[in-house]
């Protein structure tokens, strides 16, 4: 595995690979790797010729600057995992090398980047935009693999390339789960045993939500049913549980196409999402 740190030098590489006729995959992450991101990697190998994946803890991203400092860095764990996986290219940037001093971005997406995640991390998808751009104009690449974890992220970074007319094709992987049914998070290190078993209630209330819904429950039930399961929980407070079309994040209906069930809440003092496509 080639590991670059500088953006010239990994610009140029991937040039030389485009020009031998090679596709590009790109995954990009904030390290802390769990198998959610070594499942995109997987993908992102079978569909294409090179797998580019970066690591960068992105500050433009958080808005609360205590979450940035406990954000996991086990690099050294990372790049084994990398290299047991088969990646070929790792772009390992500081962050003086991503972002120069008073820098300035702002993409108007629409009320996308206010609902849901968008209400509690006010500017957060302005940071995750400014950043995957920064990153597209580097890697250029041709498929760009991101999980169906953030499924708002994915939403927005869509939004972004319609709007840039930016030529890479994105691709939604399906969320990797913990046997118990946790979804996989580089959150979940904080998690004690106690928070652990505790958040085993989103994945609950998400699947039970699905099963309501296939029993043709009202929406307005099922969302109220879920609520309160998570905020009998111990340990558990609920930010939001709401059921939304999958293609706008507006609240659906029983008659929307494709229904997706979305929850944040905190475990302890870890923040956790999770999602269910419905329909």
């Amino acid at each position: 595995m080639k590991i670059f740190t500088n953006k010239t030098e990994l610009q140029q590489y991937v040039s030389e690979l485009h020009l031998a006729g090679k596709t590009v995959g790109f995954v990009p992450t904030m390290g802390a790797l769990h198998q959610g991101h070594l499942s995109l990697l997987a993908q992102a190998k079978q569909q294409t010729d090179i797998t580019v994946c970066s690591i960068f803890v992105n500050p433009t991203q958080f808005n609360d600057p205590k979450d940035l400092e406990r954000y996991p860095r086990p690099i050294e764990a990372d790049i084994a995992k990398l290299q047991q996986a088969g990646c070929h290219v790792l772009f390992n940037p500081p962050v003086t090398e991503m972002y120069a001093d008073n820098e300035h971005w702002h993409l108007d997406i629409g009320d996308l980047e206010h609902l849901l995640e968008g209400k509690f991390r006010p500017g957060h998808y302005q940071g995750v935009m400014q950043v995957v751009h920064k990153l597209f104009t580097i890697v250029k690449p041709d498929f760009a693999f991101f999980g169906q974890k953030d499924y708002q992220q994915v939403m927005v970074i869509g939004q972004m390339v319609t709007l840039m007319h930016l030529p890479v094709k994105l691709v939604m992987c399906p969320i990797e789960r913990e046997p118990d049914g946790l979804a996989m998070s580089s959150r979940n290190i904080h998690l004690t045993e106690s928070n652990h078993q505790h958040a085993l209630v989103l994945s609950k209330a998400l699947y039970q939500a699905k099963e309501n819904f296939a029993a043709g429950q009202s929406i307005a039930d099922i969302e109220q049913e879920a609520k309160k399961l998570i905020e009998q929980e111990p340990e558990m407070v609920l930010e939001y549980f709401e059921m939304v079309d999958g293609d706008t994040l507006h609240l659906a209906t029983e008659q929307t196409h494709h229904v997706v069930a979305l929850v944040a809440a905190k475990a302890g003092a870890t923040r956790l999402i999770d999602n269910v496509i419905i329909r």
